[in-house]
């Protein structure tokens, strides 16, 4: 799984430059995770970019219940121009198919304006945990999964969210029980694998990257099927 990130606003908007241009309010970005997660390194990187031709972006983080709380936030501003937001897999795709009810429609409520980032997810394990548990692959990985059923866990960025599916897919695909503790974003999650208190993670590559170069992480595999520069020890991931 890919997570796509899209800049969206209001519908009301209908993604006209011009509306930002009018209005004489900054520009309020909203990210609806927590801090120092995929979305809000993007975000920040956006509004540095941009403060030249559309002045002032203020990011502000939303976190909660998928990301639905930041989304409903956007989704409920005044169309003029002055609020826009990150949109994810998880609050776009997964989250209207995982709760019975939402806040908002993600399909009608938002004009999307452009695709921001496309990136892949490695999975990712806590280096002392592996070099413990003499896991040093994913085929590894899934050997000592199978002989202990239950006794590793994972975390993600939340219940939903694409970390926590892409989880489960993995699981599936190879045929293992892991336990899934969701956190309120994926830095969190992240801190928590850096810390020892998760087993491994399926987590943005571009979040991931510095631990697994510092050594902190081993890196055991990456989607698309494709190596990259930082975890030329990845291999593909298993498929049925």
């Amino acid at each position: 799984m890919q997570r796509r990130h899209l800049l969206i606003t209001t519908l009301a908007l209908a993604a006209s430059t011009a509306a930002f241009a009018q209005s004489a309010k900054p520009i309020r970005l909203i990210v609806p995770y927590a801090p120092g997660g995929p979305l809000d390194v993007t975000a920040r990187a956006l509004a540095e970019q941009v403060k030249d031709s559309l002045g002032t972006v203020i990011v502000e983080n939303k976190p909660g219940a998928g990301g639905n709380i930041g989304s409903d936030y956007v989704a409920k501003a005044t169309p003029d121009g002055s609020v826009i937001g990150l949109a994810a897999v998880a609050t776009h795709a997964i989250n209207p198919w995982l709760f019975s009810k939402m806040p908002y429609d993600a399909a009608r409520d938002f004009a999307p304006i452009t695709q921001m980032v496309r990136v892949p997810n490695v999975l990712v394990m806590n280096a002392d945990t592996a070099a413990r548990l003499k896991i040093n692959t994913l085929a590894d990985l899934i050997a000592y999964a199978k002989r202990n059923p239950g006794q590793l866990n994972y975390g993600s960025g939340g219940n939903g969210s694409a970390g926590h599916l892409a989880g489960e897919m993995f699981k599936q695909g190879a045929g293992v029980f892991a336990v899934h503790i969701p956190y309120n974003g994926a830095n969190p999650a992240q801190l928590a694998l850096v810390s020892g208190q998760v087993d491994f993670n399926i987590d943005n590559l571009a979040s991931a990257a510095a631990n697994i170069k510092a050594g902190k992480l081993k890196a055991l595999a990456v989607t698309p099927p494709s190596v990259r520069p930082c975890c030329r020890a990845c291999r593909p991931w298993p498929r049925r």
